[in-house]
């Protein structure tokens, strides 16, 4: 199809970055994801009677995934990639809930790979399932992997996670690397008091394993009650603390709407990136908008409010009317995400049901 235009906002930044999440499902219960569970009960609120503490009987987390009748399909999905790709966007990441939980997603990465103008087509992963998917994924025409490892320690990482999954994330990583899924990104919310003693340990492993290493500072993308600043560790503190064990070289950017600064660990293995959106915002050269697995279109990671495409999907809308909604929700798109500001209110979903 072809289609007049591009998607640009009425801060003149056009939109490049796609990122489609597959599902909100997901079989780890991180405490910075997903923190309606007991883990993340007993560090944030460890004294609290608040009735969000409250579980159900089971004693499972009250967490209601979507059915699969509000989910998107993989026809959908495409569809939407497609005309996005029409109007300008060149990169897509898959992304959850845990992407690779959604049966046949290599069929999904095909026909994503299958879109002309999408230059770069990556996925966001926890890790688990991967070796047995890799060698298919990466013949689907899925250029590029990032895995989430929060921890190197396998007891620290069961509490961040809720799962004993170390080994098999360690061994994605190896297997991402051997199949040809480069770079690998490895993904690292630190939070204070819980995991930013191994942000020293961490940058060694991306030296050693000559891979990229991104720190993310902890967002406020939990249930209200469980975000606190002071577990924020500051992207300038994360750098400081790797200068004082390792020699870094600052890098240039690759194009102004990167989130990360970069820095290289010398003797050309190993890289190390900083995601700072609570301490050094970069919403103004943001070029990124995000589809969840529901159908709705989020203009920023902490968008307020949404904007529904199942019922054109699933009217019989054509794609040229498909496109044209699309402009017209980015030129809606917010100036910022104002996290600090007195009036920031934050967004309803968690990040899981979101999309990374």
């Amino acid at each position: 199809m072809t289609h007049g235009g591009v998607l640009q906002d009425t801060h003149n930044r056009i939109i490049r970055d796609l990122r489609i999440s597959i599902t909100d499902r997901c079989n780890f219960r991180c405490v910075y994801c997903l923190p309606e569970t007991e883990e993340a009960a007993n560090f944030y609120r460890p004294n609290s009677t608040s009735p969000n503490n409250s579980r159900q009987a089971n004693n499972s987390p009250i967490y209601h995934w979507k059915p699969r009748s509000q989910i998107l399909t993989f026809e959908e999905i495409t569809r939407v990639a497609r005309v996005a790709a029409s109007l300008g966007v060149n990169k897509i990441r898959i992304t959850g809930g845990e992407p690779l939980l959604r049966q046949g997603v290599e069929n999904l990465v095909s026909e994503i790979a299958a879109v002309g103008p999408i230059r770069d087509l990556s996925m966001t992963t926890n890790g688990t399932g991967f070796p047995a998917l890799a060698k298919r994924l990466k013949e689907a025409g899925l250029g590029r992997m990032t895995i989430s490892l929060d921890s190197l320690d396998r007891d620290n990482f069961k509490k961040i996670t809720g799962r004993d999954g170390l080994a098999e994330v360690l061994e994605s990583i190896r297997i991402a690397k051997s199949v040809g899924l480069s770079p690998v990104k490895i993904n690292a919310v630190i939070i204070r008091e819980l995991n930013d003693h191994e942000i020293v340990r961490l940058a060694n492993f991306a030296h050693e394993q000559d891979v990229i290493m991104r720190f993310i500072e902890f967002m406020p993308l939990g249930t209200r009650q469980a975000w606190d600043r002071e577990h924020v560790v500051p992207g300038a503190e994360i750098i400081e603390r790797i200068a004082a064990k390792l020699p870094l070289t600052r890098l240039p950017a690759g194009n102004p709407s990167e989130t990360s600064t970069r820095w290289s660990l010398g003797q050309g293995a190993g890289e190390i990136g900083v995601i700072a959106p609570v301490t050094q915002p970069f919403c103004g050269n943001c070029n990124r908008i995000r589809l969840t697995a529901d159908g709705k279109i989020r203009t920023c990671l902490f968008s307020l409010g949404e904007h529904d495409l199942k019922p054109a999907l699933r009217s019989g809308a054509s794609d040229i009317e498909l496109a044209d909604q699309l402009q017209r929700i980015i030129l809606k798109k917010e100036p910022g995400h104002r996290i600090g500001a007195p009036d920031f209110v934050q967004p309803e979903r968690t990040m899981s049901r979101i999309g990374g």
